[in-house]
């Protein structure tokens, strides 16, 4: 059993506009991401299913040209190697659950995310 909390996990500023906070298990990740309002996620794909719990704000989505907008108590799924990029509304945070994890992040491939 391993117990975290998000108060003690260190929060990791990825560009003027986005932040995240990161749990890494052995078969999923689990992030807590911080949006100010006008933030965008460029256009990527990654290997890993996600879903995108979405806790406060609203966030525009496109995934493979269809534009879907996620508002505070709604989930998205996104399939595996999915074509997306995100916009923020609002002010927003999200839980994203990546599967399997996202040993990208864990190797610091992540630049789309950063800037």
């Amino acid at each position: 059993m391993d117990l975290h909390d998000w108060k003690r996990i260190e929060k990791e500023q990825l560009g003027p506009k986005i932040a995240r906070q990161v749990i890494h298990a052995e078969n999923m990740t689990i992030a807590r991401i911080f949006l100010d309002e006008g933030a965008i996620v460029p256009q990527h794909h990654h290997e890993n299913e996600q879903v995108t719990v979405l806790q406060k704000g609203q966030l525009l989505f496109t995934i493979d040209g269809a534009v879907q907008v996620l508002v505070a108590g709604q989930a998205l799924r996104i399939p595996p190697h999915a074509v997306h990029e995100v916009e923020a509304l609002a002010e927003s945070r999200a839980l994203d659950l990546f599967s399997p994890r996202r040993e990208d992040w864990i190797r610091g491939d992540d630049a789309y995310l950063r800037g």
